[in-house]
């Protein structure tokens, strides 16, 4: 692996505690703080993700060196690391300084053709911005952190990478959900990746400490090296980077609707200016379809992270960054401007995209109404998702619905619930007699939106179950399943979540600490 070109630039670029103590604090004015990994005794690596690895110019393992760096066990003399300082809003409320708790940072590494990429271990130790925790992670989560990221990443969806997971050889004490009931768990690390980790909270932070000079200085940054579209030279460069945040932000949002994934904890420090999914956590697909379902636990009873509410939370936080980025935009019509623009890209993205679904090659002026209808049918009805879209694929005015749709009830289909599916499927095939596409062209366009595999949580619970007994069998199931995510590999991986795991801690219901 190339470590020796792993560079540092912000020790050169911005303000930084050098201290390097790890002592939970304030550091204001600062971005960032040196600290030291844990240095790991027993570790065992699990995953590295060599292709990857070869992308962003890293290379493969070619010795006990770079296994000893993923795993956070020792590092060349070459890479100094640290954290950065960021803020946020935290379920609506300001939260302060956050930071990186569980982020250690070792540079960027830069590929033959000059792209950049971030490498950050997650769970390998504790940072000035730990918030009285101990900065380790548990397998636990670090095994649903690099399985679901790689499967956005395959889905075709705007996301952070996993490059590798490992066993620290430690048991960490988690409360996971927060009930009083602490036990040991087997402590993880795993290294990630991305172009940059920038969050909203790194603006918003040095915008509420009015250090404007250093929030210029990181906007400056951020445009020179993540929004090329930008000219740098350009009066209104400040502007375009927040429409382009904007933009970046609703795009992912739609994303996220196509395959019915639910962050769960979109708080603006969890929002990244590239739009980027970042910071998986109690996330979750949808089994069934509910505009108001929540994975996590902490987000009860107020529902504000809910499936149906993440666009609208999304705006929420980019005006929140509006207020960060004002002292260098200075002019609050734009802001709004852009802010407005936000409803208008994400509904017409979003309706484009719901064609593409259904199999239509444009948007009429009545689909508007047939996709609200198709999602409250869907939730009436308490259909799977994603396996509804895959039955649909295969649907044809032949069709028995009691037979072919059969299976992807969560409830039990009554005869009136038939009726209403078969007056919807009706209209669906009447809606689609006016494609001036053939049935091959639109079934490609369903093919291309509709995963078959999604990673379910309850196939993540299992698999960590097998994972804390020793057995890897799934874990290489599932990572061969997301990284073909429109095909149907393991046809027991395309059915609806079973019975018994509904309410299961893990599957149903997670924790900020999942």
């Amino acid at each position: 692996m190339n470590l020796d070109h792993i560079t540092q630039p912000y020790f050169e670029i911005f303000p930084g505690d050098l201290s390097g103590n790890p002592q939970q604090r304030q550091t204001p004015k600062m971005v960032f703080s040196t600290v030291k990994i844990v240095g790991f005794d027993n570790p065992e690596l699990l995953i590295f993700n060599e292709k990857l690895a070869q992308e962003i110019g890293l290379g493969a393992i070619e010795n006990q060196k770079d296994i000893d760096f993923l795993n956070a066990a020792s590092l060349p003399e070459n890479i100094k690391t640290y954290s950065t300082a960021y803020a946020g809003h935290q379920f609506g409320n300001w939260a302060g300084q956050l930071g990186d708790g569980r982020a250690i940072f070792a540079g960027e590494i830069t590929d033959e053709n000059g792209r950049k990429t971030e490498l950050q271990w997650k769970g390998a130790g504790a940072t000035p911005y730990s918030r009285h925790a101990d900065g380790r992670a548990v397998l636990r989560s670090s095994v649903r952190e690099y399985l679901m990221s790689e499967a956005m990443h395959h889905l075709g969806i705007p996301t952070t990478r996993a490059l590798s997971l490992s066993l620290s050889g430690e048991q960490v004490v988690r409360d996971m959900l927060y009930d009083g009931n602490a036990a040991y768990e087997k402590g993880a690390v795993m290294m990630r990746t991305a172009p940059s980790f920038l969050r909203f909270g790194h603006f918003e932070l040095l915008s509420a400490q009015r250090e404007t000079a250093v929030l210029q200085k990181l906007a400056d940054y951020a445009v020179k090296n993540y929004f090329s579209e930008i000219d740098e030279n350009s009066p209104t460069k400040y502007a375009e980077f927040f429409q382009t945040i904007s933009d970046r932000t609703a795009d992912m949002i739609v994303e996220w609707y196509r395959v019915g994934f639910v962050h769960g904890v979109m708080n603006t420090d969890n929002m990244s200016i590239l739009g980027l999914t970042i910071d998986y956590g109690p996330f979750s697909f949808l089994d069934e379809y509910h505009l108001n379902f929540t994975p996590n636990t902490t987000d009860l009873p107020g529902r504000r992270y809910a499936f149906g509410n993440q666009a609208k939370v999304a705006q929420w936080n980019l005006w929140q960054l509006a207020n960060a980025l004002y002292p260098l935009i200075k002019d609050e019509k734009v802001l709004e401007k852009t802010l407005d623009s936000f409803n208008e890209r994400f509904w017409k993205k979003h309706d484009e995209m719901m064609a593409k679904k259904f199999g239509f090659d444009k948007v009429l002026k009545e689909d508007a109404a047939f996709f609200t209808e198709a999602q409250q049918l869907m939730q009436d009805l308490t259909l799977d998702y994603t396996l509804f879209f895959k039955q649909l694929e295969t649907f044809t005015q032949e069709t028995v619905s009691k037979i072919h749709f059969k299976d992807i009830f969560y409830a039990s289909p009554t005869t009136e619930n038939f009726e209403k599916l078969d007056a919807f499927l009706a209209k669906y095939l009447d809606r689609l007699s006016k494609n001036a596409i053939s049935k091959e062209a639109s079934l490609e366009l369903m093919n291309k939106s509709n995963p078959k595999f999604i990673l379910r949580n309850y196939l993540l619970f299992e698999c960590i179950n097998e994972l804390n007994d020793g057995k890897k069998e799934l874990l290489k199931k599932l990572q061969h399943a997301l990284e073909n995510p429109y095909q149907e590999i393991y046809p027991e991986f395309s059915v609806k979540r079973p019975s018994f795991y509904d309410g299961q801690t893990g599957c149903s219901t997670l924790s900020c600490s999942s």
